[in-house]
């Protein structure tokens, strides 16, 4: 897959000739991996943070889009932000026990436990009324990679059995992405889209600029490129609640809802959640239910 700055702008149906407004700052030791992690990363913040830069630019009525610096060492620093967050002193609480790769009768597993429910489907599961590594780990062992990943599949647990290049390209899945674009865009006949407004000032789009930077803004309170946006943040886990709490760095106003039953795990709600608001709704209560229904239809985006 190509994760260039220029792919992912052109799936995004931006304009070409920006794309010479961008700079990287290399950093040849930033999030070292087998796969091209680094550029897919850099790739990302760019064409948000050009995206960024275009639409504060129009908002404040400047001829020409500033420039952008996407420096590797700011990309990489946010991509592991649970690394650097400490929380009233202490590293955060991060990957449990029971979520990891474990080997098995013909190969590996990958297990995913940190909620409390899942920890639980994934024991059911295995025919294990409780239990730690060792007991889970024996378990595994005596079991096929693909027999573990539908049973905790079927439990409602999250297992996934790793394969070859090969063994993925081969899939049903795989098959299903390549076939598709990047980005897909659609538009339903009942959307409706409002207009942000112009701002006088500069610095919505001069602001823009240290985006890729993750820097904040000095001297007086600039208007953001997204200022004024309303998001509705229905998301979980991690990558939703990074590209809400993206939204929310250029300014938008986020509301993160979710269901008091499942409660999100404390400390990575705080490391996902800077600039947003949070409250629970209970949609099975009418009473949450009808206010569900008011911040869905006032809502400028929703993203699930």
């Amino acid at each position: 897959m190509d994760v260039s700055l220029a792919s992912a702008w052109a799936a995004l149906g931006g304009e070409p000739g920006l794309l010479p407004r961008v700079s990287t700052v290399v950093r040849e030791g930033a999030l070292p991996a087998r796969l091209p992690v680094r550029e897919l990363a850099r790739a990302c913040v760019g064409v948000c943070a050009l995206a960024a830069a275009e639409l504060g630019a129009r908002r404040a009525g400047l001829r020409e889009v500033p420039r952008v610096r996407v420096d590797d060492g700011a990309v990489a620093t946010a991509f592991v932000s649970e690394r650097h967050l400490l929380i009233d002193g202490r590293a955060p609480v991060a990957f449990a026990p029971l979520s990891r790769f474990w080997r098995t009768a013909d190969g590996w597993v990958r297990t995913h436990a940190n909620y409390p429910h899942h920890r639980e489907r994934l024991l059911s599961a295995l025919g294990l009324p409780e239990g730690d590594a060792t007991a889970v780990g024996a378990a595994l062992a005596e079991r096929s990679s693909l027999e573990i990943e539908e049973t905790v599949y079927a439990a409602g647990g999250l297992a996934v059995a790793l394969r070859t290049p090969e063994q993925w390209a081969a899939h049903d899945q795989a098959a299903a992405v390549a076939a598709g674009p990047l980005v897909e865009h659609d538009r339903a006949d009942t959307a409706h889209a409002r207009v942000t407004p112009r701002s006088d000032a500069p610095e919505a789009a001069a602001v823009a600029t240290s985006v890729a930077a993750v820097s904040a803004s000095s001297g007086g309170a600039p208007l953001l490129p997204a200022a004024g946006v309303r998001v509705l943040d229905l998301t979980r886990v991690i990558a939703g609640p990074v590209a809400t709490r993206t939204l929310a760095l250029l300014g938008a106003d986020v509301l993160r809802v979710d269901p008091p039953g499942t409660p999100e795990l404390p400390d990575q709600h705080i490391d996902t959640g800077f600039g947003k608001r949070s409250t629970a709704l209970d949609l099975t209560r009418a009473a949450d239910r009808r206010v569900f229904e008011e911040l869905l239809s006032g809502a400028d985006v929703v993203v699930t």
